[in-house]
């Protein structure tokens, strides 16, 4: 399956009562702001499962488009006028496609996502256009599923399918989906979550070249016997950018010592050699977070080979090794000098619970956020249970890997 085709629902949402209740009250929402009939679009949220915080340095990722997604409903217009209503926000976001610079006032909110991806389309030479929609979305926020990706995604996707027939391909749309984030919203991030929302299933994605190579895995965990469960931890990590922009500039600053840019273009060997001389000139959380990104290139590899061979503890053994590199080495489970330790926690209850069964690893960006496991299926409802127990009352969720990144839906 292409991303960007047409799916019909009963493909994407297995004809779910839960999900025709929600584009009903969509199309509904739709009708009550504006006029004529919608068009139908979503973009999936994103899980990580190894390869953390290595993109920005030129790594390799395994993630996966998600069942958890953000939907619109859609009408092109011809007014040059994008408006926009967000279930959850008050009022209608409104951007005018021939006023695209950034703005300051709009730094960190829905307007300049908006109005960045609309910028980076313009730039590029795709057709850009008016279009009123109304978007909800059950990717949960400030909880590394990436929402923002998913929104910016979807932005792209309505703008595809109303002016430029599909000719916008899912990597084009995630380096306009993070120009949009990075220029005009004001937050440094990798292309990872914006690659993995836009591509479908599970992904292998290697950053060093300039145009991110992606490969395509399938497993169907059910088949063998395990579910895939996020746990929110209720600890929002939206406030946490320059904990993030800390990894990407202590390995940037390891990188640097070599006079190179990015970790993939230094030698792992060279960069062994100098551990004496390196820390002298680079802190030691910078040379540990730099082993992370190594050693996690490697893991990476080892877990997508596992899951071509359908090998299911080889592929839990390579998660778990990364969960403890991203506590031990990345130090990526909470804020430094923070009392609130929701991921450690949830990672301590979880390893209770598996007892070394399946896997489980702190998810995404870090510091806050979700917990990923993998949990065998006589022990999906005892996991739950056991988390909803600690951290409220529906903070884990069962996800499934989608098929399809971000699509029109019939």
């Amino acid at each position: 399956m292409q991303p960007f085709d047409t799916v019909a629902f009963k493909e994407l949402y297995n004809c779910s009562d839960a999900q025709k209740r929600r584009f009903a009250h969509l199309k509904e929402q739709f009708s009550l702001n504006f006029k004529g009939e919608p068009e139908f679009f979503s973009a999936s949220g994103r899980c990580e499962i190894i390869g953390n915080h290595t993109d920005h340095n030129g790594g390799k990722v395994l993630a996966g488009s998600i069942d958890l997604d953000t939907v619109a409903a859609a009408r092109k217009t011809e007014e040059g006028v994008i408006r926009l209503v967000s279930e959850g926000y008050d009022g209608v976001f409104t951007v005018n496609i021939r006023e695209l610079e950034p703005k300051q006032e709009e730094r960190g909110t829905t307007l300049a996502l908006i109005r960045g991806v609309a910028h980076r389309l313009s730039e590029l030479g795709y057709r850009i256009g008016g279009f009123d929609a109304c978007v909800t979305s059950n990717v949960l926020k400030g909880s590394g599923l990436s929402s923002s990706a998913s929104f910016e995604v979807l932005i792209c996707t309505v703008i595809n399918h109303f002016y430029n027939d599909g000719a916008i391909t899912p990597t084009e749309a995630a380096k306009v989906s993070q120009y949009a984030e990075n220029l005009h919203f004001g937050k440094p991030c990798g292309l990872m979550d914006q690659l993995a929302c836009a591509w479908g299933n599970m992904v292998q994605m290697d950053f060093a070249p300039f145009d991110p190579t992606v490969e395509g895995v399938e497993l169907d965990f059910k088949a063998k016997g395990y579910s895939i469960i996020i746990t929110d931890v209720r600890q929002d990590h939206a406030d946490l950018t320059g904990e993030y922009a800390a990894i990407t500039s202590e390995m940037a600053l390891v990188a640097g010592y070599f006079g190179k840019r990015r970790l993939c273009e230094v030698n792992e060997d060279d960069f062994m050699r100098e551990l004496p001389m390196l820390r002298k000139k680079c802190p030691d959380r910078a040379v540990l977070r730099a082993m992370h990104f190594f050693n996690e290139n490697k893991r990476v590899e080892q877990a997508t080979a596992a899951l071509k061979r359908k090998d299911i503890q080889g592929f839990f053994d390579a998660v778990n090794a990364s969960g403890a590199s991203s506590q031990c080495l990345l130090q990526n489970l909470f804020a430094q000098g923070s009392l609130t330790q929701g991921v450690p926690l949830a990672l301590e209850l979880a390893r209770n619970i598996l007892k070394s069964r399946g896997a489980v690893r702190v998810h995404g960006g870090g510091f806050g956020g979700t917990v990923l496991a993998f949990v065998p299926l006589d022990l999906v409802w005892d996991y739950m249970a056991e988390m909803d127990r600690v951290f409220g009352q529906g903070a884990s969720v069962e996800l499934r890997i989608r098929k399809m990144g971000t699509a029109k839906i019939d």
